[in-house]
């Protein structure tokens, strides 16, 4: 068992660094710490998911002693630890195992069945029959009937997926489609604060959304923060932006900071604006999820020293809910940056009716790393869940439109100044997955808990 634990925590870190070495270069640029501070943050947020994988291979370890056989019992038990990873201390699901298959379409469709989880099971599934088939200790039963259920939902995942491919698609072509355009305007995170820079930053907004309106598109939609001021006041650089939609005769989601006066205390908020062809204010959204340590600071109470992590404009105050946006008939649900890797905010839009997602991200605090490429991975799954378009506008990359497939249609580079032009599609109904949520991850408590009963009434 300790064996295993260690073992499980030396994979997992291996995996982590790997996964999130970048986290070290944002704290140390942005948050002005010292080198050996921010890989010593870094490592300790690897570390901590470290542990899930060693309590699953010590799980994992301590049942096959008492002959439950691998196949069983490791999907269950990954996915039951992937879970919790995704809700424990706020959550951080940005390592599951599912989206390593983001461009493997075929298999990730069941994505409207069971999420991310589905995919993560099957994953683990074939590969602890594969283990089992190579390790030869199982007696040849077993190995035979884990070698044939393996078969089954392997086929049966791929058969659904070649199925749910053709029906979407079809679907697509059949639904009213709208002109999208997407400003990624490219700002160094440097300088977006710098007040002497404002003014350049509306320039390089307004002159990008005039290339934009000559596709005639329905909406333009700039990333988080494009506004490096408080929109919310009215001044000249508010006119600016109102200005925009009504000389692009286009409707307008935008991200910008906004505050609130509570109790004769100024809270900020990281906030999108929706306004209409005319320039008015037709909707805003506050973002919920916040960031910890680059957004709020939790256990300030406790451990005072913490605050001096926090990245960006002091402390954020979350907003109360998740409300799309309507837009000439249409509802957009939005997710700011960090909330597209929460799979259950996407399904709480869809459920009260987005018929499309919007994405504003601001991932220049990741430089030219792994991240923005792990982030858009990661939001593909969002539009498989639920079917949904989602249209992906990023400061300084990568801006897409993903299909309800989970294919990234279009996509642009790193660090480009560009428009991206495409269109998405209103896609009616909900899924599974949109309905009742991870009632596959309940199921699978359940079944597991089943598992450690008999596993003890065994023993005794």
């Amino acid at each position: 068992m300790a064996g295993a634990f260690l073992l499980g925590l030396v994979a997992g870190l291996v995996y982590n660094v790997g996964l999130l070495y970048w986290v070290s270069g944002v704290v140390v640029q942005y948050g002005h710490l010292p080198l050996y501070l921010g890989i010593f943050i870094m490592l300790l947020l690897a570390l901590y998911l470290s542990l899930y994988v060693s309590l699953f291979a010590a799980g994992v370890t301590y049942l096959g002693r008492r002959q439950i056989p691998l196949a069983v019992t490791a999907p269950l038990l990954w996915v039951l630890l992937e879970y919790g990873k995704a809700t424990l201390l706020t959550g951080f699901p940005w390592g599951n195992l599912a989206y390593s298959q983001y461009m493997n379409l075929h298999m990730i469709q069941i994505g409207d069945l069971a999420g991310t989880y589905g995919v993560s099971f099957l994953l683990v599934l074939i590969n602890a029959v594969l283990c089992d088939l190579i390790a030869r200790k199982e007696s040849q039963f077993i190995i035979l009937t884990e070698l044939v259920a393996g078969s089954v939902l392997l086929s049966a995942a791929y058969s659904y997926g070649v199925y749910r491919l053709a029906d979407t698609g079809a679907r697509m072509r059949n639904a009213p489609a709208k002109p999208v355009s997407i400003v990624q305007g490219n700002i160094d995170q440097s300088i977006k604060w710098d007040p002497r820079f404002q003014a350049e930053t509306i320039r390089i907004y307004t002159d990008l959304s005039g290339k934009a309106a000559l596709g005639s598109p329905d909406l333009i939609v700039w990333p988080e923060t494009a506004t490096p001021f408080f929109f919310q006041q009215v001044d000249e650089k508010h006119g600016e932006v109102v200005a925009v939609a009504r000389n692009t005769n286009a409707f307008l989601i935008f991200g910008s900071i906004s505050y609130r006066r509570i109790e004769n205390q100024t809270h900020y908020q990281n906030s999108a604006y929706l306004l209409s062809p005319r320039g008015e204010v037709l909707g805003r959204y506050d973002k919920v999820h916040l960031v910890p340590y680059g957004e709020y600071v939790p256990l300030r109470r406790f451990f005072p020293f913490v605050e001096k992590l926090a990245i960006g404009i002091g402390d954020f105050l979350p907003g109360e809910g998740f409300e799309p946006l309507s837009l000439d008939g249409e509802r957009a649900g939005i997710l700011i940056c960090y909330e597209a890797i929460f799979p259950e905010i996407s399904r709480a839009y869809r459920e009260k009716g987005a018929s499309f997602l919007v994405n504003l991200t601001n991932d220049a605090w990741f430089g030219r790393s792994s991240a923005p490429y792990q982030h858009l991975a990661i939001t593909a799954f969002r539009a498989v869940e639920n079917r949904l378009f989602i249209v992906r506008a990023a400061n300084t990359g990568i801006s897409a439109f993903i299909a309800p497939t989970g294919e990234i249609l279009s996509r642009t580079g790193l660090f480009e100044t560009t428009v991206l032009q495409g269109i998405f599609h209103v896609m009616e109904g909900r899924t599974f997955y949109s309905r009742f949520g991870d009632l596959f991850v309940y199921l699978g408590m359940a079944f597991f808990a089943m598992i450690c009963i008999i596993t003890r009434r065994r023993k005794s």
